[in-house]
């Protein structure tokens, strides 16, 4: 929903289940914003390098919580502020494709918002993004998607999400030509517990 407390915690609430599927979708549509962009984008990021294996458990992957195959973003109009950046940062390190309609295109932060002696509110912008690929562009544009998927007025009104569905497609497709990350099988290793110590030989006295 946003990328403050709330956001993060529901990203991380179930991060260890989802992360052990084979493909993942990362759904910013209509994100909030906030300010732990970096944070998820880290965790998106980690690499199977190997799996940390333990008796009568299941196989853990090592960096933990990984993706193990194709990761797609899900992003639409209403994907804001520290979402833009998510989605920027999604395709400038090429964790996968963006799925959906151009993000809302608005990252410069504000102070807060304060209130005037007539009781109007202003905020106050300070802080504006820029990236290399980018400069100043993302701001009143936001980032295209590299998969346009608009959800049309009457998607809306039959609660149809044709964004999703070809979110799911494209994950699918790409687990053809990138399969997922899998731990060893065991079932033909060799054994390599210590072998039998050989029989004990009797001295030449007897003893």
């Amino acid at each position: 929903p946003d990328t403050g407390g709330s956001g993060w915690a529901q990203f991380n609430r179930d991060l260890r289940l989802e992360m052990s599927r084979p493909a993942l979708i990362v759904d910013v549509r209509g994100n909030a914003g906030g300010h732990i962009s970096e944070l998820v984008v880290e965790k998106l990021t980690r690499k199977i390098l190997g799996w940390d294996l333990t008796r009568n458990a299941q196989p853990v992957s090592y960096a933990s919580n990984a993706p193990r195959g194709p990761v797609v973003a899900l992003a639409d109009e209403a994907t804001s502020s520290d979402g833009d950046m998510i989605t920027a940062a999604f395709k400038l390190l090429g964790l996968g494709p963006v799925v959906g309609s151009r993000t809302w295109g608005g990252v410069v932060g504000m102070t807060g918002r304060h209130r005037l002696g007539d009781g109007t509110v202003i905020t106050v912008p300070m802080n504006a993004a820029w990236f290399d690929a980018y400069g100043w562009s993302i701001e009143n544009h936001g980032v295209e998607p590299d998969l346009d998927a608009l959800r049309t007025p009457l998607d809306w009104a039959e609660g149809r999400h044709a964004q999703m569905d070809d979110a799911i497609q494209l994950a699918l497709d790409l687990l053809n030509t990138h399969p997922p990350a899998m731990p060893p099988d065991y079932s033909g290793a060799p054994d390599l517990r210590r072998p039998k110590l050989p029989p004990r030989k009797s001295s030449p006295s007897g003893d």
